[in-house]
């Protein structure tokens, strides 16, 4: 058994590198080649990027396939370049469009992990007869009996878990995360010392297709029909504003809401039926009930039975919380206190045992309830 977990030599097992351009995976690819492994790196061209602006940084745009081809070639290992394109556009950036056009929150990277790349670049990778697909992911794997689990990463600052939760067994099972155990300084360090070209190269900060975080102007480039001016309203029905379209607004929002008010007001709905934003005061963001959607389960019904904990936003703190999955909607009862909470956000279930943090699926938020009102 190789360091895999593999039943064959390290130079017999081959593997496929998922190449972002990034530190993160050079760092990964260059380890499975420094092992002995016979790896392959692939690099997704995932949009077209010549208009857009080069400030900032963004992942899978066209100086990081340059650097991934790079590193390929600095370390000595194949890499191919597959042009997604046209399912990225699809899958990802159709679907983050409608979410925000229907008043949700979307998170578009959780889109990309569950198609493009842990479905497609599965696919591909099975295809090329590969023992495992390989990423520079922050989440912890552990495999018993030929089963794998996932747990959060060792550098909670880092850990991805939340983004990975779509994961289906079968693709966990064939997945490996090296970094999983390791500090992002660390990683940094080994990319040093290994002496690759991304080694001070600045992490990703917006997504990939909406630089500078400007989410509106690219609504308005795909869906420039969704800017309708409607009504912004308080908890009582009473207009006392108007705004020049939803996709504008998510919840939890104070600033630009451009409205006079002795109290501060939130964004504490969006109804895209009615065209219309629900202002309120920061109470009535606490959220103590959520309903979920499109359930990814990753443990037996069981582990569920108990108090477990939840995540609702990547850069959100653990909150405990109860689960009812024999519900036709499945509803998850905060115990901790929490504001903001938006659909089109994912809810990822978390239980605590000697290995760490265990990830025992998720799913969308659909509805939010609080004592003020429900969405």
């Amino acid at each position: 058994m190789n360091s895999l977990g593999i039943n064959k030599s390290k130079k017999e097992t081959k593997v496929v590198v998922a190449m972002s351009g990034g530190v993160d995976s050079s760092v990964v690819a260059a380890l499975m080649k420094q092992e002995g492994y016979n790896v392959t790196g692939i690099t997704l061209k995932l949009y077209d990027d010549s208009k857009q602006s080069k400030e900032g940084r963004q992942c899978c745009a066209g100086q990081d396939i340059i650097d991934a081809k790079r590193v390929s070639e600095k370390i000595n290992i194949n890499h191919e370049i597959l042009y997604y394109q046209k399912k990225f556009r699809k899958e990802v950036i159709d679907s983050f469009i409608d979410s925000y056009a229907a008043g949700e929150t979307p998170i578009p990277c959780v889109q990309c992990n569950q198609t493009v790349k842990f479905r497609d670049l599965f696919k591909y990778a099975k295809d090329m007869k590969a023992d495992a697909l390989i990423t520079g992911h922050y989440v912890s794997r552990i495999q018993k009996n030929g089963q794998a689990s996932m747990y959060r990463a060792k550098d909670h600052n880092r850990d991805q878990s939340y983004f990975l939760f779509n994961t289906t067994q079968e693709q966990l099972n064939y997945l490996r995360f090296p970094l999983g155990e390791i500090d992002k300084s660390e990683t940094r360090a080994l990319a040093k010392k290994l002496n690759l070209n991304v080694a001070d190269k600045p992490d990703s900060q917006d997504i990939c297709f909406v630089p500078n975080g400007d989410y509106s102007s690219v609504i308005k480039k795909y869906r420039p029909e969704s800017f309708k001016k409607g009504k912004i309203i308080d908890l009582t029905g009473n207009q006392i504003g108007e705004h020049e379209g939803i996709i504008n607004y998510t919840i939890g929002q104070r600033k630009g809401i451009k409205i006079s008010s002795e109290k501060p007001l939130y964004v504490i709905n969006i109804n895209a039926e009615n065209n219309t934003v629900i202002v309120g005061s920061k109470q009535n963001l606490e959220i103590n009930k959520i309903q979920l959607r499109e359930l990814n389960i990753l443990a037996p019904t069981k582990e569920f039975e108990k108090t477990i904990n939840i995540k609702v936003r990547s850069t959100g703190k653990l909150l405990k919380a109860k689960i009812n999955l024999r519900d036709y909607h499945p509803q998850v009862e905060i115990l901790d206190k929490e504001t903001g909470i938006s659909p089109g956000q994912a809810c990822v279930f978390y239980s605590k045992d000697e290995v760490g943090d265990k990830v025992l699926g998720g799913g969308w938020i659909d509805k939010v309830y609080n004592n003020s009102l429900s969405t």
